[in-house]
C-alpha cells in the first residue's frame, strides 16, 4: 500500500510502498478516505528538535483521519464491515490509576498514532477497537477528517464556562480558529482573536471572531474599551505556544479569570506569577481529548449546527502532500485535507 512515510532521521517526507498493517484480536482495520494535515506532522517533516527527540524513522506518519472499516480482530463485536469511522490518536495502556478511574486522557503511557507508532497517511490503518470513533455519515468526510484538531478545540474551548462571558484566544492557527467558532456557538458575548498573520486573522473572522487583530498593530486595552468591556476578559484560551502571548493574556485577563493552555510554550516563560496569584487566575494544561465526552460534544455540536467548514482553506490528493506541506509552512492556510482515493 502507498504510504507517506519518514524514512529517514533527517528533513522531508517520502511516498513509498510499504507493507499492510497488522491486525491484532483487538484491531479494527480501517481503509482510509481522507485525512487532514497537522501542525505536529509539519515538525516531523522539518525534523526540529522535538522530531529528533520523538520520532523513530522508518515510520508513516499522520493520525487525524476518516476511513471505512474492511476488517477486524476475533474479540472485536461493535463495528461493522463498511462504517464510517475515525479514530482517536492517542493509545492508552488501558490499567494505569487514571485509566482505570475512566479519566483516559490523563494516561501517562499514551502512544501516539503518526507519531510514536505508524500513522493515517496511508492507504489502511489499523487501531484498536477501543480507539475507534463510530462516525455520523451525514457529516462530510472532510469535517470528519478534522475531528482529531476539533476535539483539542472543543476540550480546550470548553474546559471553562464561556456562556455570556467574553473570551481572548490568542492564536489563528486551525485549532484556534475553531475555538472562536465553538465558545461563539456556545454563548460567548465578545470573542477576539490575536495572531500576527493576516490570513490566519481572515479565516478567524470567516469562524465568527468578533474581532481579530494583530496585536502589534492593535493595543488590547483600546479594543476592550472600544467593546464596552468594563474590566478584562473571563475566558483565555492560549493556542499560540507564544510566551509573549501568554503573558499579554495575563495582564489582559479580569479578576477570577480563567485561561487554558493548549499551545506548547518554551521550556522556561517568564511570567509575573504576582499578577496571577493577586488577580486569583485559574491555568489549565490541555493535551488532547477527554476520552470520550469531548468527541461526543464535538458530534453533537456538528449535528446541531455548529459550522467549522471556513477552517478548511485546501483541498488535495495525497499525491500531491508536498504541495500541501508547503502551503501549512507558509501560513497561507488553514486546514488541508488530503483525499486518499485512488487516481483514475
Amino acid at each position: 500500500m502507498k504510504a507517506i512515510v519518514k524514512q529517514t532521521a533527517g528533513p522531508g517526507l517520502e511516498l513509498v510502498d510499504v507493507r499492510m498493517p497488522s491486525m491484532g484480536v483487538n484491531d479494527v482495520l480501517i481503509r482510509v478516505l481522507k485525512t487532514s494535515i497537522c501542525g505536529t506532522d509539519v515538525h516531523i517533516d522539518g525534523w526540529d528538535d522535538w522530531a529528533r527527540k520523538t520520532i523513530k524513522p522508518p515510520m508513516t506518519i499522520g493520525h487525524e483521519f476518516v476511513g471505512q472499516v474492511v476488517d477486524f480482530g476475533a474479540n472485536v463485536h461493535d463495528v461493522r464491515k463498511g462504517e464510517i469511522v475515525s479514530g482517536e490518536g492517542h493509545i492508552v495502556c488501558g490499567h494505569c490509576r487514571n485509566c482505570r478511574a475512566g479519566r483516559r486522557h490523563l494516561c501517562r503511557e499514551t502512544v501516539g498514532v503518526g507519531v510514536n507508532r505508524n500513522g493515517a497517511f496511508a492507504e489502511f490503518i489499523s487501531i484498536p477497537v477501543t480507539n475507534v470513533w463510530h462516525a455520523d455519515p451525514n457529516i462530510p468526510l472532510e469535517i470528519l477528517s478534522c475531528f482529531d484538531p476539533l476535539g483539542n478545540a472543543t476540550h480546550t474551548a470548553l474546559s471553562f464556562d464561556v456562556l455570556g462571558e467574553d473570551v481572548l484566544i490568542t492564536g489563528a492557527g486551525p485549532i484556534g480558529c475553531m475555538a472562536a467558532a465553538i465558545v461563539r456557538y456556545a454563548g460567548a458575548r465578545h470573542v477576539v482573536v490575536t495572531d500576527l498573520n493576516p490570513y490566519r486573522l481572515e479565516v478567524a473572522r470567516k469562524m465568527g471572531a468578533t474581532l481579530a487583530i494583530n496585536p502589534q498593530e492593535q493595543d488590547l486595552t483600546q479594543v476592550m474599551q472600544d467593546l464596552g468591556m468594563e474590566e478584562g476578559f473571563d475566558v483565555g484560551l492560549e493556542m499560540s505556544g507564544s510566551a509573549h502571548a501568554l503573558k499579554g493574556m495575563i495582564d489582559a485577563m479580569c479578576h477570577g479569570g480563567k485561561i487554558a493552555l493548549l499551545g506548547i510554550l518554551p521550556e522556561r516563560v517568564d511570567l509575573d506569577w504576582n499578577k496571577v496569584i493577586f488577580n486569583m487566575i485559574t491555568l489549565k494544561g490541555i493535551y488532547g481529548r477527554e476520552m470520550y465526552e469531548t468527541w461526543y460534544k464535538m458530534t453533537v455540536m456538528i449535528q446541531a449546527g455548529l459550522d467549522i467548514s471556513p477552517v478548511i482553506t485546501h483541498r488535495i490528493h495525497y499525491t500531491d502532500f508536498k504541495k500541501g506541506f508547503e502551503l501549512m509552512k507558509s501560513g497561507k492556510s488553514g486546514k488541508i485535507v488530503m483525499d486518499w482515493a485512488e487516481v483514475e
